[in-house]
């Protein structure tokens, strides 16, 4: 993802969005940090998904920003930022995409963070 798509995103968010109850800055953040990072987090769940085909750009997209919040933002629990992961799938993902994710994560969690 290039500078420009990850200001395009920003924008559409932004402008088309509800984004009064948003942390703005958070979202940028996660935006910026995932769209920067991308390489380092998929090779994260790399060893944790199953041959390509099974998972869509909506579940690699919400396995990213789980992953940088696990391995970039301490603050947020461990618990939450898989929690979290699970119920965008459930929303945005393809039918039991949330098994897929719970699974990729629950594997690939402990790797990155301890739990707390």
């Amino acid at each position: 993802m290039s500078k420009n798509d990850v200001a395009d995103v920003e924008l559409q968010f932004l402008t088309e969005q509800d984004v009064k109850d948003v942390d703005v800055a958070y979202f940028r953040e996660l935006l910026s940090g995932v769209a920067m990072n991308a390489v380092t987090l998929d090779a994260l769940m790399t060893p944790y998904c199953p041959p390509a085909g099974r998972s869509g750009q909506v579940e690699k997209a919400i396995l990213r920003v789980a992953l940088f919040e696990l391995k970039m933002r301490e603050d947020v629990p461990y618990k939450v930022a898989i929690n979290e992961a699970i119920e965008l799938a459930k929303v945005f993902g393809a039918e039991d995409s949330h098994k897929f994710v719970n699974g990729v994560l629950d594997k690939a969690a402990p790797h990155i963070r301890k739990k707390k």
